[in-house]
């Protein structure tokens, strides 16, 4: 039921727009991830041969949001390691296993990442970089996030989810920095996995007690 209500509401956003039905922006609140429309993933050079990329299927968040006053926003969020997504069919070996295993991102161990954010700098009129504390592995860095705000609406009547934002977030650490250096090529080689580490999050946002008008 509830996917057929958002799919009827993104196919009805076009009829809307042709009647000049103002939607309006998102209010100032409290907002989690749509799981149907958020995705975390990275990207690892692979031996210099390909970009590897990977994502993690469950990841949580909570986004206080004001869009008058930006640099005072705020998020936390945190992402189960353990839910690693190689797309590679478990046959001879679980890929997903080992990526995530004792040897790498060392899921047993440490089956939590976190983003606890500590500054918004405004970029520019869409755009901010968000630093934060990133807890890998069980070693805390700093880490900025560069962030756009893609857009959303305060009230879409075929909306159940309630008022939506869009963000994508990109950065990139070195995995070497929170003690994961398995793989890593020795300098001058590319023989291994990279120690730089390209992390992406696209993301719709929700806040289903925002006011309705």
């Amino acid at each position: 039921m509830l996917r057929a209500l958002i799919l009827s509401a993104v196919l009805a956003v076009p009829a809307l727009a042709q009647e000049e039905m103002d939607l309006g922006q998102p209010p100032a609140g409290t907002y989690r991830p749509d799981p149907a429309h958020t995705r975390l993933w990275f990207i690892v050079d692979h031996l210099g041969f390909s970009k590897y990329m990977a994502l993690f299927t469950r990841v949580d968040a909570t986004l206080q949001f004001d869009p008058d006053h930006p640099e005072a926003m705020s998020v936390t969020a945190v992402v189960d390691v353990g839910s690693l997504e190689t797309h590679n069919p478990a046959t001879d070996y679980d890929f997903n296993a080992i990526v995530s295993g004792v040897d790498l991102l060392n899921a047993p161990a440490h089956p939590e990442a976190t983003f606890v954010s500590t500054k918004v700098e405004v970029t520019g009129a869409n755009t901010a970089n968000v630093t934060g504390d990133l807890t890998l592995n069980g070693v805390t860095r700093p880490a900025t996030f560069a962030a756009t705000y893609n857009g959303g609406w305060g009230h879409m009547p075929l909306d159940p989810m309630g008022a939506r934002a869009g963000f994508s977030l990109a950065t990139t650490i070195k995995r070497s920095d929170f003690g994961i250096d398995f793989g890593i090529p020795e300098p001058g080689s590319k023989m291994g996995v990279g120690d730089e580490v390209q992390i992406f999050v696209e993301t719709e946002m929700t806040n289903p007690d925002a006011p309705k008008p």
